[in-house]
């Protein structure tokens, strides 16, 4: 008979910097603040929904220097929202945009693409097309959204560079957006004055947020 318990688990370095972060949050978030997660312990009421790319460089809560409860924050890969569908599957961003939206009553929802993005790099260059699930099958179909971004990229700037790596970025946070206006809610919230589509960008290198110009679709650095 296979013995299935698991081994014991070994203490973890990463583990250890967890909760060595843990209680400096404790220290020097959490305690001086008791009063404000006593005010949240009741509900949230965040005004903006950010929707950002999953990748560790680009916190939106840094990047915002947001305290806790005035953000409502969903991360993936590319920063991607889907198109609208009611298929059955398991819909995570759309549960969360609905969530935010029909619920908390957010008033703005921000997409935020950033610089040196690995999954609107492997859109723009295809390398992980036609792998499997689990061997990056996963990413493949889900960046697959950019397809009709990256028809226009490529022929203008090719596969390869930050040019076109900073071209498939910025097209990446217009198809989100696009795709968010497909939420007949949205539509109508849009319609109505209570709810405002944003799109921004933040670059790594020298860490410039861009404003996306609604009129041109331009990314302009904030002043």
């Amino acid at each position: 008979m296979t013995d299935t318990t698991p081994p014991a688990s070994a203490p973890s370095p990463v583990f250890e910097n967890l909760v060595a972060g843990y209680r400096r949050f404790r220290e020097t978030g959490w305690t001086p603040r008791r009063d404000r997660w006593a005010e949240l312990r009741e509900g949230q009421e965040p005004e903006v929904m950010v929707i950002a790319c999953s990748d560790s460089r680009v916190d939106p809560a840094q990047i915002f220097d947001a305290a806790p409860g005035e953000m409502f924050v969903v991360r993936n890969v590319a920063a991607m929202v889907p198109p609208f569908e009611t298929a059955p599957g398991h819909h995570g961003v759309s549960a969360a945009l609905e969530f935010a939206v029909q619920v908390i009553g957010v008033k703005e929802i921000v997409v935020l693409g950033h610089g040196m993005c690995g999954g609107a790099r492997a859109a723009l260059t295809r390398e992980l097309h036609g792998n499997p699930p689990g061997e990056g099958g996963f990413i493949a179909d889900w960046i697959a959204m950019l397809d009709e971004a990256r028809a226009e990229v490529v022929p203008r700037l090719g596969t390869t560079g930050r040019t076109a790596e900073r071209a498939m970025e910025e097209a990446g946070v217009r198809v989100s957006l696009a795709n968010l206006r497909t939420f007949p809610c949205i539509r109508r919230k849009e319609r109505e004055g209570t709810l405002k589509l944003r799109g921004a960008f933040f670059a790594i290198s020298d860490g410039v947020l861009h404003v996306m110009d609604e009129v041109t679709g331009e990314f302009l650095p904030t002043v």
